[in-house]
């Protein structure tokens, strides 16, 4: 069987683009129709018909542009491809949001090669920005350049976190916005973290930090603000499964904070 090329980066943006624009539409399309709300890690992190119904939509979208690509999604799983190419989607980022009719959601998707994230692009769903990236090419917001803040204290940092979902995790959590409260301007907790990782990307917010995370969580938004000119510490062992992205200037004041 002849090998299945994969798209050039810029390339593989714009097709995550089209497919978050698509699960956008969905989710407008469906306004005060969540369908079933069900419960998944604990009582606190819920999941809807429509979080099911965005992610067939855009699972369909790039299966049709990248035929043999793998998939994972955060509520069917993985399905194995048969080339190179992944996708990594969160079909709504703040769930929470949604079932609480709060507007501010989003829908998240990134591409891999080998593992890779190479190209991401996230949708502010109401506010109807997207935010998107490539390896090597820069961050744009709905096509134009974007830039992290200039901030050069934490005294002056707009900080945003969010929480885990058990309350073992979140007594945890307590110790270190104890720490980081009384050291920034403020912290902001919007629920959302790809837009959390957009909003640092161009400079809506500071710094962003989060323990425990999933990977569709922070695919897109985390090469999205490593490549606007962020800051980034992925979530690993070592760190004990910390996320931090901020302005150059701010990350290390806020990383030491965060032990």
């Amino acid at each position: 069987m002849p090998s299945i090329v994969v798209p050039a980066v810029r390339d593989l943006e714009a097709i995550a683009v089209e497919a978050v624009a698509e699960g956008a539409a969905t989710i407008r399309a469906a306004t005060g129709q969540l369908g079933s709300i069900d419960t998944k890690s604990s009582p606190t992190d819920p999941v809807t018909a429509l979080d099911l119904a965005v992610e067939q939509v855009v699972r369909e979208h790039v299966a049709r542009r990248t035929p043999g690509s793998s998939f994972l999604g955060e509520e069917e799983g993985a399905r194995p491809g048969d080339s190179s190419l992944g996708w990594i989607l969160d079909p709504i980022d703040g769930t929470v949001n949604l079932t609480y009719d709060v507007p501010l959601i989003a829908v998240s998707l990134a591409a891999t090669v080998h593992g890779e994230v190479v190209a991401g692009a996230v949708v502010d769903v109401w506010r109807d920005e997207v935010f998107s990236a490539a390896a090597g090419s820069g961050a744009r917001r709905d096509a134009e350049s974007i830039a992290p803040s200039s901030v050069r204290e934490l005294s002056q940092a707009l900080v945003a976190t969010g929480f885990d979902y058990s309350s073992d995790g979140r007594a945890a959590e307590v110790v270190g916005f104890g720490r980081v409260l009384p050291a920034a301007r403020d912290i902001r907790c919007f629920g959302s973290s790809a837009l959390h990782l957009c909003w640092v990307a161009c400079g809506r917010l500071d710094a962003y930090y989060q323990r425990n995370m999933k990977r569709w969580d922070y695919a897109a938004g985390a090469i999205i603000a490593s490549e606007s000119g962020a800051r980034l510490e992925p979530p690993s062992e070592q760190n004990g499964q910390l996320m931090v992205a901020a302005s150059p200037l701010v990350f290390e004041p806020l990383r030491r904070l965060l032990v």
